[in-house]
This record gives C-alpha cells, sequence and structure tokens, in this order.
C-alpha cells in the first residue's frame, strides 16, 4: 500500500491518532493558545529553533501579555527584547501587526484567512497557524517541517522552495487539511516533521506514515526532498568605530532596513580608505550570517570631526537597555572587561 491509496480521511485519522500520542503537547504556546499567543509564538519560530525561542516567549509574554500592551510599547523596547533572536524586521512586524489589530479589529483577530493575511507580517503559513492553533479552524500550514514531510511522503521532485513545486505542496495541504480537529492535525504535521521526519536520519522505524510513505516503499529517502545547489557563502569585511568620551560609548541606529535593521550599533564604516588605517585597531570579531560571513574590524576614532546622522552616547547601565546586534553587545562587554 503506499500514499496513492491514502486518502485525506484516513491520512487525517493517523496523524492524529499519533499526535494523541506521541506528539508535543507542553510547548508553552500551547497553554491558552490565544490567537495573539500564537502570532507571537510562530513569528519567533521562523527561522528559529524551538528550545532557542522558548525562552524568549516566556520573557516576552511576561513584558506584553496582550495585544494592547504591545502595539502601546515603542520600537526601542521590542527590538531590545527580541536582541539575540536575530532576523529584526521579524520584531518590528509583529508590533506593526499589534497596531494594525488594535486600530482595524478593535483588538480581536479575525477568523478567516484572507483577513488574517492582511495583518503586517502575516502571510499564508502564519495564518493558516493562527486559524488552526488558536481558533481550531480550517487553515492548511506549509512550513520547513511540512514541506520535507510531503516531499517524501508523496516522492515530490525538485527543490521545495522551487514555485512549481511549492505550489503542489500547497495543493496538497489544502486538500489533506480536515475540516475539524485543525488544533491536533497541524500540531501532528510540525511533530512528525521535527521529530520524526528529520533532515537527516529520520526515524522511519517509527513514522506511523511508514507503509504508505513513497520515499521510504522506494528506499529513496535519501533523495527526498531534492537537495539546493551547494552555494559557496561569501566573505566580507566590516569597518566599525569606537568612539568613547567621558565614559559614553557613541552609537548610531541603523535603518530599518538591511542587517541588524532598527538596532543601535557601533558607527560603521562606508567607506574605508588609506587615511581610516592610521586609526589604532580596537579589536575584531567573526560573525556569520544566512548570506555572507563578516569579518568586522573595530577601529578607535577620536571624538572631534565625528559626523553621523542618527546617533547618541550611551553609559555603560543604558547599553543594557537598548537592542544591540549580539556580536556587538558580545564585543563591548568583551572588551569592557578586559579594560577594567
Amino acid at each position: 500500500m503506499n500514499s496513492k491509496n491514502l486518502d485525506p480521511n484516513q491520512f487525517a485519522a493517523i496523524l492524529l491518532n499519533w499526535q494523541s500520542n506521541h506528539g508535543r503537547h507542553d510547548l508553552p504556546w500551547q497553554i491558552n493558545p490565544t490567537p495573539y499567543r500564537v502570532l507571537v509564538s510562530e513569528v519567533m519560530l521562523q527561522q528559529t529553533q524551538v528550545m532557542t525561542v522558548i525562552p524568549y516567549f516566556l520573557k516576552w509574554m511576561d513584558t506584553y501579555p496582550t495585544i494592547q500592551d504591545l502595539a502601546n510599547s515603542s520600537d526601542e523596547q521590542v527590538m531590545s527584547l527580541w536582541q539575540g533572536l536575530g532576523y529584526y524586521s521579524r520584531a518590528r512586524n509583529l508590533r506593526k501587526a499589534a497596531k494594525y489589530i488594535v486600530e482595524e479589529w478593535n483588538g480581536q483577530f479575525p477568523f478567516d484567512l484572507d483577513s488574517l493575511q492582511k495583518i503586517p507580517g502575516v502571510g499564508r503559513y502564519t495564518a493558516g497557524a493562527i486559524a488552526s492553533f488558536a481558533f481550531n479552524q480550517y487553515g492548511p500550514i506549509v512550513d520547513g517541517n511540512v514541506k520535507r514531510f510531503f516531499c517524501r511522503f508523496f516522492a515530490i521532485e525538485g527543490i521545495p522552495t522551487a514555485a512549481v513545486v511549492n505550489k503542489k505542496l500547497w495543493e496538497l495541504a489544502h486538500t489533506y487539511t480536515p475540516s475539524e480537529d485543525n488544533r491536533v492535525f497541524a500540531q501532528g504535521l510540525l511533530d512528525i516533521g521535527a521529530t520524526i521526519c528529520k533532515p537527516k536520519s529520520p526515524n522511519c522505524e517509527i513514522c506511523p506514515f511508514q507503509s504508505h510513505c513513497k520515499a521510504f516503499t522506494t528506499d529513496q529517502i535519501s533523495q527526498f526532498p531534492t537537495p539546493k545547489p551547494t552555494k559557496v557563502i561569501p566573505t566580507r569585511e566590516g569597518h566599525f568605530y569606537w568612539i568613547e568620551n567621558d565614559g559614553q560609548l557613541l552609537l548610531e541606529k541603523r535603518q530599518d532596513s538591511g542587517i541588524w535593521g532598527g538596532l543601535w550599533c557601533l558607527p560603521e564604516a562606508t567607506e574605508f580608505n588609506s587615511l581610516s588605517q592610521e586609526l589604532n585597531l580596537k579589536g575584531s570579531f567573526n560573525h556569520q550570517f544566512s548570506h555572507y560571513k563578516l569579518q568586522a574590524k573595530i577601529w578607535h576614532h577620536p571624538v572631534d570631526d565625528v559626523v553621523i546622522a542618527q546617533h547618541a552616547w550611551f553609559t555603560k547601565s543604558q547599553l543594557e537597555e537598548i537592542g544591540l546586534p549580539t556580536p556587538i553587545r558580545k564585543f563591548i562587554s568583551k572588551l569592557r572587561i578586559i579594560e577594567k
């Protein structure tokens, strides 16, 4: 028997039974899954592992227990709370989403998928997750876990992120998502991918879909999903200035778009010429982003002749209260300890 012989009702029945007995039930966002809590958790879980997200989620909910609290917050407060999670546009989108829901929906989330997708930062997947987890309604979801599972189960060839493959995966999600028990079903899909149908060394021997999985029954597990072509990650140099005066450090606020968007940072040298080479090297660090490796050098710069657009001076205690890129914060903290 293969996946062709498993209709959507049978598929759902197997998944619901497995999730009830073997799935995850104690994640903090599964407790009282309000639309707001689901939104926060799903945005945090984008590009980030569950175990990393848990402490951030708990602290966030302590700080902003309601969507009204988040809507009333400032960008500075939000970015400070988010630091360390990366992909900082997610934090700004969360605040924009809160303000939108408070202003347009009187603080109440809409129920239908189309309206949910109009919320800033909420795409097709997040809308389906809110519908499923918060409202227990029909809400197809396709994330990395689901893509991997579906590609193996249905033996779908092609890179999952390719438009034609992605379209096929969403069509399958719409077909196989049931009209009831959606909270359990959606969690089951995610859990199958996270705990059974893992990227490497999947636990096929305990998978409830083993005898229906095309990749398994044809001994082609290693061929699905189709891997992306290996990409060489380039290395870039970055030069930053250390400008200090009377125990205060000069920082610039980066533009919302781009790397470390909206965070305070050591001023970056857009042009580093031969004149700049006369400065004394304060230190260096390496940091890897998803698409390039940064080799950063920090140069001691005199206070005079400083021209920086969005800048401010910060004391040591104030540095603890603002949003800083993690590698910059680590560098500053390490240097402060050394110089004591």
